[in-house]
């Protein structure tokens, strides 16, 4: 009797993957060095903590072998501290492999989906074939120019035997054109990110180290600023964001929105938008004087207005503002309701977890779209 093959699924006990001692740490310490905002010292202590609760290592590899295999791979490095003693800190290799994890972490998805740039829906200029044809124009490149079509075209107009092509005959394909986005992602850094027990800024920061990720590495063409907003707002580098930390601040939301605006306006792209991470009021604005008007006692109508007149302003850059807001105060929810209706963006009251999966549907959404 002949073996049957037959076909189905097999099912077995999960087997995690080998990891080396190294990389087993390795990803532990990236998540801390977040959590500690680049502090070396306090992410090795929880370390170390953590591996007496869960024996992470054994007599063959401790957490002083891991130190020494992260200075020869050239993850830390000596430096001296502000008190003058000498420690270490972390590299600008370090700070890219964060960024990469959170980019694992929050747009895991993206290994699931098609390779490529965004696309519009407009053809035009670009290097993605559409698969429609149209008659060659004066202007078009050479290298445009379909030659299986054409040749064709030239056979049936002037035959086989008396074979000659001419310009009637050319056709070019339809490419599809490749919009540019500009993107300001605006973080709040005012206190109440860290009050009542939860940790808020980790999360956002996280989302931005990966969006910047995502950006530079799926689409260099695009641009991504980053700035924060307290009492006032200021942008920072991408290699700064492992360290970004909460201050003792207002929310001054109208300079992180004149700041995002200037920064856009200086942008060539056609499409431009703002990101808005938030889980407070605004409580601070900054007068022509230079000083500070401040409140923190529910929502002040004199600075909500100074918002609305900075989403509407927007509004007529043709910038869209997305504000994720993460509290769940229905006063709060109003002021956001409002403030989305001047600009005509959009709103989501979302909790920290899923935070990153929203900001990469709408970044792709909006991507797709030529704002003019």
């Amino acid at each position: 009797m002949k073996n049957e093959f037959k076909k189905g699924f097999y099912f077995k006990s999960y087997e995690v993957p080998f990891q080396s001692p190294f990389e087993k740490l390795f990803g532990i310490f990236k998540e801390l060095i977040t959590h500690t905002s680049g502090d070396f010292d306090e992410a090795i202590d929880w370390l170390r903590e953590l591996d007496k609760e869960y024996k992470l290592t054994d007599e063959n590899y401790t957490i002083d072998d891991f130190i020494e295999d992260l200075k020869k791979k050239g993850y830390i490095k000596d430096e001296a501290k502000p008190d003058g003693t000498s420690g270490f800190g972390i590299t600008a290799k370090t700070e890219r492999a964060i960024r990469q994890q959170a980019l694992d972490q929050i747009f895991g998805n993206l290994k699931r989906s098609g390779t490529g740039n965004h696309k519009t829906k407009h053809a035009g200029n670009g290097d993605e074939h559409t698969g429609e044809f149209r008659e060659f124009n004066f202007g078009d490149g050479l290298e445009r120019i379909a030659l299986t079509e054409s040749l064709r075209n030239a056979q049936i107009n002037n035959g086989v035997e008396s074979f000659m092509l001419t310009e009637n005959d050319l056709v070019v394909e339809e490419t599809q054109y490749k919009a540019q986005m500009s993107t300001v992602l605006m973080i709040d850094i005012s206190h109440s990110m860290i009050l009542y027990g939860e940790d808020r800024i980790t999360p956002a920061k996280k989302v931005a180290m990966a969006l910047a990720e995502l950006i530079t590495t799926r689409y260099p063409k695009d641009t991504l600023d980053i700035l924060v907003f307290g009492n006032d707002a200021w942008t920072i580098p991408i290699k700064d964001l492992p360290y970004l930390q909460v201050g003792p601040y207002h929310t001054n939301t109208v300079a992180g929105l004149q700041l995002a605006m200037d920064i856009l306006r200086r942008k060539r792209n056609t499409n431009k938008q703002i990101f808005m991470i938030t889980d407070g009021k605004p409580s601070c604005v900054r007068e022509r004087d230079g000083s500070y008007y401040m409140n923190s006692n529910g929502l002040d109508e004199y600075i909500v207005d100074k918002c609305y007149t900075q989403a509407q302003q927007a509004r007529k850059l043709h910038i869209p503002i997305t504000t994720f807001m993460i509290a769940n105060d229905p006063y709060l929810q109003r002021f956001v309701n409002h403030f989305t209706e001047a600009n005509q963006g959009k709103a989501f009251y979302t909790g920290l977890k899923g935070l990153g999966e929203m900001i990469f549907e709408d970044y792709e959404t909006n991507r797709k779209k030529r704002v003019r």
